[in-house]
């Protein structure tokens, strides 16, 4: 089992197994060429309010897990635009991105390893205090 496993439930676990195979994945190195290369893409932060403010991913917008459903259409009207969504792990962001699938959203993605694996591979954050 790895580190995040043992954080969370098993049934919260098993929710994330379900969704994977009906999303698309996208790992940190290729996020990271996406930025440096200028990609137009929204990168979405789904993390809690204290989580963005602790430090997020330079370029992100932040639009929280409990909301995203809500506040999607407003934010992102277009329903084929390239999303990339990113949590503390990947699991949030996964069923996130199985929502926003549900919801007629075609080109949505969650970063695998989520902000844990763009700061472990020591890529730059951003934090509220500049």
């Amino acid at each position: 089992m790895s580190e995040a496993t043992h954080r969370h439930s098993a049934a919260f676990v098993a929710l994330v197994d379900a969704a994977r195979p009906r999303i698309r994945e996208t790992g940190v190195e290729d996020v990271r060429a996406r930025l440096e290369g200028g990609a137009d893409f929204h990168l979405v932060d789904v993390r809690e309010d204290r989580e963005w403010e602790l430090g997020r991913i330079p370029g992100a917008r932040h639009i929280g897990r409990g909301v995203i459903e809500r506040d999607i259409e407003r934010l992102i009207p277009d329903r084929d635009a390239d999303i990339v969504l990113y949590c503390g792990g990947g699991y949030r962001s996964a069923l996130a991105a199985e929502s926003l699938g549900r919801m007629g959203y075609t080109g949505v993605r969650s970063m695998d390893g989520g902000y844990r694996a763009w700061t472990g591979a020591g890529y730059p954050v951003e934090r509220a205090d500049g």
